[in-house]
């Protein structure tokens, strides 16, 4: 392959604030890296990228000129679904005490996906205290990821019942959030029989009042750990070995749901014990894996609800960090190469953890800027959507690439160093990405 023009360079972003972007990789850098060994791969099957907005999302109440940026970023192909929260995580309790509702702030969250043309998701997480044992009329948020207790299943489906009733636009629920509340420490396992049984309820509730809308679970994180490690199975990988306790939910949800459109996990790539991948390429081997493993057991869908792609230690992670870009974009590209049908990005607004964004937090005044990510996101977005995306990994150099059927590539660095791809180029940026027009 020959690269001819380029049509936009993202590499060696320090400052996610500069609107201007960081300049562009040599064209005779691209050739180089282009030209070298490469094994290609067609995504294994469409994939469609999306974002799940957490506490502060373009609320109305952030800056306006910063919140439009923002919209304008969240508006340009940066998600296919935007999925929001039942209660909580920006949004607050829709019913407080008993009959009794408000559904101003989910209200603002659903127009916000009108207006960005985004497709909806609802997470029916979390509960109102009074289906936990709290005290009805109040909200303790400190309690927040307390499950509803068994003889509140049944109140908990009718809220979600009443939530796809007043949304139309809602084609998709995950049922819960992680599990939350449902570990039982005196077993050392999930209790994963009642949480079904919650799952079955909603199920069975949502399907009554509107047959179409898709129904998924059971969102558990597929932890992984040391080799060696009480509770390992016996999948593993470069990453670790996945825990038992989580394959053993899905297991138990797969057999015992009463239905379901597709299924739902999520995970990040360092272990419990806090080992993190030496490359993003090695860690996103286990999002690899571990489609692979729930595609062996099912044909449902299977859908990333969360994912957190671990930077390699001596890196420091976050919304405006290269090397979680590359590492994010390692994972999508793990993802199409396996199957997966979705992947949600957790929290697009800038925020505190440790891993990518798709625009700068706009509750500051010179907000809603671009990230690293950004525009390679926005680039991918459409194109695994549309399935015919062929993914690259060097075989002599850690370089990652995507290219589609209209003659561009996006090309990104696994490496905190600077690349030398060959003598008299320059060498491509520490975590360098670049989006390319090529010709063959």
């Amino acid at each position: 392959m020959i690269v001819t023009v380029i049509a936009v360079a993202v590499a060696g972003c320090t400052a996610a604030s500069d609107p201007a972007g960081p300049p562009n990789v040599p064209n005779e850098t691209v050739r180089a890296a282009l030209d070298g060994q490469w094994t290609w791969q067609r995504q294994a099957a469409p994939l469609e990228l999306g974002v799940t907005h957490t506490q502060d999302s373009l609320d109305p109440e952030e800056p306006a000129e910063s919140r439009r940026r923002g919209i304008d970023i969240l508006s340009d192909s940066s998600a296919v679904w935007q999925n929001h929260h039942l209660m909580g995580f920006g949004t607050l309790n829709p019913e407080p005490s008993p009959g009794e509702y408000d559904w101003g702030s989910l209200d603002q969250r659903m127009q916000l996906t009108e207006d960005t043309g985004g497709r909806t998701v609802l997470t029916l997480c979390c509960a109102p205290d009074w289906m936990k044992g709290g005290e009805a009329g109040k909200t303790d948020w400190s309690q927040l990821e307390d499950n509803p207790t068994p003889e509140h299943f049944g109140d908990f489906a009718a809220l979600a019942a009443l939530a796809v009733q007043r949304y139309p636009q809602i084609e998709r629920v995950l049922v819960w959030n992680e599990l939350k509340g449902f570990y039982s420490q005196e077993d050392n396992r999930w209790d994963y029989e009642s949480y079904t049984e919650l799952y079955n309820q909603v199920y069975a509730a949502v399907k009554a009042v509107r047959p179409a809308v898709q129904v998924g679970g059971p969102y558990v994180v597929l932890t992984s750990l040391d080799p060696g490690t009480p509770d390992s199975s016996d999948v593993s990988g470069p990453w670790g070995v996945a825990d038992r306790r989580a394959l053993d939910v899905v297991d138990h949800w797969l057999q015992n749901n009463i239905g379901a459109d597709f299924l739902a996990v999520d995970a990040s790539t360092s272990t419990r014990q806090g080992t993190t991948p030496v490359r993003p390429d090695v860690g996103a081997q286990k999002y690899a894996d571990l489609t692979t493993w729930l595609r062996h057991r099912t044909h449902l869908p299977i859908w990333w609800a969360e994912f957190y792609p671990n930077v390699p230690e001596a890196e420091t992670g976050g919304p405006s960090s290269q090397a979680s870009a590359a590492a994010t974009l390692a994972a999508v590209a793990a993802y199409a190469q396996a199957g997966a049908a979705a992947a949600l990005l957790w929290g697009p607004q800038g925020h505190s953890l440790k891993f990518s964004g798709l625009w700068t937090s706009s509750t500051r005044t010179d907000g809603g800027q671009p990230t690293p990510l950004t525009r390679a996101w926005q680039w991918l977005v459409p194109r695994l959507t549309k399935g015919d995306v062929e993914i690259g990994h060097n075989e002599t150099q850690p370089l990652l690439a995507f290219r589609d059927t209209e003659g561009q590539a996006l090309i990104v660095s696994l490496t905190g160093a600077e690349l030398v791809v060959a003598e008299a180029v320059e060498p491509i940026p520490a975590w360098g990405i670049s989006i390319n027009s090529i010709s063959s």
